[in-house]
């Protein structure tokens, strides 16, 4: 496998909190472009603490984490801004990621940030609000939406920065059987490399 099909590549990696917690111990791992892979473990496990070095949320103490040929470097301000363009993190709860007044500016949030502005902005919002079957909801405020619809806006969010690598954090807790089944097809129709964290 060549290194220009590698999406994401950890060496060694191991992470303690300050408190002591031995989260991580010398991870290593291989993800190929367009590569879906499940990361289990039980509650605990390290699972999420692993997501949160993918672009640099967390820095790493010791080991290497690449994207796409680049190394997640927590001092690298710009490097890390085109980490976080690449690699797209779900969180479990959709609450923690959504905090604009409407649905719309909420998957406006990340591109805005990136430089985008009107018509291509509205462009980028429209289409990633569709891919999750959520355009009509573009004005409502997501509070206002259930669980499931959240979550689908959450995911929206983050297809809008169009990453390489989508990273989803237990994404069916809490979903009921039918929406379970509407991310899974969104899921399915998307061509990026899929990384879901589940127990």
């Amino acid at each position: 496998m060549s290194n220009e099909n590698i999406s994401l590549l950890i060496e060694e990696l191991a992470f303690a909190y300050p408190d002591g917690n031995q989260a991580l111990f010398g991870v290593n791992l291989k993800i190929s472009k367009g590569e879906r892979v499940a990361l289990l473990g039980p509650n605990g496990a390290g699972k999420t603490t692993l997501v949160m070095h993918l672009n640099g949320i967390l820095s790493t103490l010791h080991g290497k984490v690449f994207v796409a040929g680049k190394l997640v470097d927590s001092k690298d301000k710009e490097g890390l801004k085109q980490i976080r363009s690449k690699v797209g993190i779900v969180f479990q709860d959709p609450d923690d990621q959504l905090f604009m007044p409407t649905v719309g500016q909420d998957v406006a949030f990340g591109p805005y940030n990136m430089g985008l502005r009107d018509a291509e902005l509205d462009e980028v919002v429209t289409q990633a609000l569709s891919m999750v079957g959520m355009l009509e909801y573009k004005d409502r405020p997501p509070h206002h939406l259930s669980f499931g619809q959240r979550r689908r806006v959450a995911v929206a969010t983050v297809l809008a920065m169009k990453p390489e690598i989508l990273v989803l954090d237990e994404p069916s807790s809490n979903l009921d059987p039918a929406s379970r089944r509407e991310l899974a097809e969104i899921l399915r129709s998307l061509d990026i490399t899929i990384i879901m964290v589940t127990h």
